[in-house]
């Protein structure tokens, strides 16, 4: 297969993923609201080139890749006294910063631990 046609072939495949169901998910309803998933899409793609002199057979031919990331980046809720938006996001920065305290906290209690059995 020709680069030409791989890279064809990658960029619809691509292509194809990008429509709206793939940012906003399938709704679900239940008890009353419907939840619709939103998630973070992000598309990655790069070629390659050939190099050589001459003829092709002397030459030689690089290749190329894509892809998809997607991230679940929080919901949106329809309910019959309104329709809201709640982010994924705050309840991460929340639990990374719990982390980091706790870190901070072992550090400094094993830090004073050290210096109290020094002082003993």
């Amino acid at each position: 297969m020709a680069l030409q046609d791989i890279l064809r072939s990658i960029t619809e495949r691509l292509e194809g993923s990008a429509n709206v169901s793939t940012v906003y998910g399938e709704p679900i309803v239940a008890e009353g609201k419907t939840i619709i998933p939103v998630a973070k899409v992000r598309y990655g793609f790069g070629g390659g080139f050939g190099e050589g002199k001459g003829s092709e057979d002397e030459g030689q031919g690089g290749g190329g890749g894509g892809g998809v990331e997607v991230t679940p980046i929080g919901i949106i809720e329809i309910t019959p006294e309104g329709t809201r938006y709640i982010s994924f996001e705050d309840k991460k920065r929340l639990i990374r910063a719990c982390f980091g305290l706790t870190l901070i906290a072992i550090f400094v209690v094993a830090r004073w631990r050290r210096r109290s059995k020094r002082n003993l």
